[in-house]
């Protein structure tokens, strides 16, 4: 995507990357209550860097690595406190039975827990990988690690994952 700067350009990207942003936020434990404000710092942010993003380049894993650290400095800051609660409410599809919908509900939910199982540093690695598909190489730029770094991360947090849901849904039966 090709970003011009300016404010119609920023708009532009605001509007096309918007959800991609709360979403990875969320994927990353901000807490519901403060995603919005979050969210914000993370086009501040991308504004006054513009000049640094390569525009060959896609821009997802940059806006992600921009708000990975924002992600991270939120969780260290000591007056944050954990909370569980639910995403935004989601639009649902008028076809879909409300047995689908509980049970779509039920994954997102399963999957967020999860997620908080794995550390931070792996776990932007495993939601750009397998939540987003983007490439191992393309995380290590964004994330400004190594590559095998990211890879050995990669790995770690798919173990993560798997343990956290098995104890998940071993948790739910007992």
């Amino acid at each position: 995507m090709q970003v011009e700067r300016s404010p119609r350009g920023f708009e532009q990207l605001y509007q096309a990357e918007l959800d991609y942003v709360w979403s990875s936020l969320r994927r990353l434990g901000v807490a519901p209550a403060h995603v919005e404000d979050v969210t914000q710092e993370v086009f501040v942010t991308a504004w006054k860097k513009l000049d640094t993003y390569d525009q060959s380049r896609p821009i997802r894993p940059w806006l992600f690595g921009i708000a990975f650290r924002l992600a991270s400095d939120f969780r260290a800051r000591s007056w944050t406190q954990r909370e569980v609660s639910e995403d935004a409410p989601h639009a649902q599809d008028e076809g879909e039975a409300a047995d689908e919908v509980v049970a779509k509900r039920q994954a997102q939910t399963l999957v967020l827990k999860a997620l908080e199982a794995i550390p931070l540093e792996r776990r932007g690695v495993f939601v750009m990988h397998e939540l987003d598909g983007a490439p191992v190489p393309e995380i290590a730029q964004a994330l400004d690690v190594p590559l095998n770094t990211a890879y050995s991360r990669l790995r770690l947090a798919r173990n993560d994952f798997a343990k956290a849901v098995e104890q998940l849904k071993g948790g739910a039966r007992a």
